[in-house]
């Protein structure tokens, strides 16, 4: 018997591919999400652990959080999600569902991962068109956002903007409408897959800087992260 699990990021691609998985006869039984121990956040998006825990209740699915040191190596990291992994196996879960788009090496990486223990990666949103994506997103009546931006690709005001027509059509040229090359990554707090609205607050914006990767043994998609993933804005949202 077919059973699914979602990584759940907090944001706009896993809520949407959440909402097209639910459509079909596999049922997703559980949201998985990585948390950043340092600073007890979501991984990437920066989100509190809190607001998460708020989110995923008006999910009504059960979450798992697998905890990750602050700056871990690429092999720390496979061995803690092989482990996490293997007990999601042992439990049932045959189907893995991610919501990425684009990134041909992250696919085969996930995918590689994933065969060691089992289990069979499925990208529903996969090769869309991103302009339609965000199209079909926003007319679903889902409401996002923005909780990270690319301080290299965008300046600070568009961190902690609602993501709807207006916001799209303010991305500079180049720029990816759904923020799949990195640009922003979003906090879904409404849409059909919610049993009522999440409530939150606005903080402040911070700026954070990363060291691209040393070696590619560190980072197994060192080009693309020198070449974007070294300072982003972050909007703060409180529960």
């Amino acid at each position: 018997m077919k059973k699914a699990y979602l990584n759940w990021s907090s944001g706009k691609d896993a809520a949407y591919a959440l909402y097209l998985f639910q459509q079909q006869e596999i049922p997703v039984q559980k949201l998985v999400t990585t948390i950043n121990s340092e600073f007890d956040r979501v991984s990437m998006h920066g989100l509190r652990k809190e607001l998460l825990l708020k989110q995923v209740e008006q999910l009504q699915i059960p979450l798992q959080i697998i905890t990750l040191p602050g700056d871990v190596p690429l092999a720390r990291y496979n061995e803690i999600m092989e482990k996490e992994t293997c007990q999601l196996k042992a439990e049932g879960f045959t189907h893995s569902i991610f919501g990425d788009v684009f990134l041909e090496d992250l696919r085969a990486y996930r995918e590689q991962q994933l065969q060691k223990v089992g289990i069979t990666a499925v990208f529903p949103l996969w090769k869309k068109n991103t302009a339609y994506l965000m199209k079909e997103f926003l007319a679903a009546g889902f409401k996002a956002i923005t909780v990270s931006v690319n301080a290299q690709l965008l300046d600070a005001s568009f961190c902690g903007r609602i993501i709807d027509q207006k916001f799209l059509s303010d991305l500079p040229e180049g720029i990816d409408p759904a923020g799949e090359n990195g640009e922003f990554h979003s906090f879904v707090f409404d849409g059909p897959i919610f049993s009522k609205p999440v409530t939150f607050q606005k903080g402040e914006i911070v700026e954070r800087s990363f060291a691209p990767a040393k070696t590619k043994e560190d980072n197994c998609f060192k080009e693309e992260q020198e070449s974007w993933d070294t300072r982003f804005y972050y909007r703060d949202l409180l529960s």
